[in-house]
């Protein structure tokens, strides 16, 4: 499934328009996004949570040369699925 496939189902689902449930899941998405860059957790009861978290710097290998390569640390997005939404997948 894609984003339009997503807003096309919410908005039946919902009822609103396919304009006005894009303009609700583009808000969803930016609300989650500040979050995460503020680096604040974000949890959805019933689905999951999203923070981030950081990656220390670490070497690595270039897969061509095999030079070694120093991959700086850097801060990732992550998701934890909650035990509803991993029940509903395992039926």
């Amino acid at each position: 499934m894609n984003k339009t496939e997503l807003i096309a189902i919410a908005a039946e689902n919902s009822g609103l328009s396919k304009k006005d449930a894009e303009r609700v899941l583009n808000a969803a998405i930016d609300a989650i996004t500040a979050s995460l860059v503020n680096g604040d957790k974000v949890q959805i009861s019933g689905f999951g949570s999203f923070e981030t978290k950081d990656r220390e710097a670490r070497m690595g290998r270039n897969p061509h040369t095999k030079e070694a390569i120093e991959i700086p640390a850097t801060r990732v997005p992550g998701f934890k699925a909650s035990k509803a939404l991993k029940d509903a997948v395992a039926k």
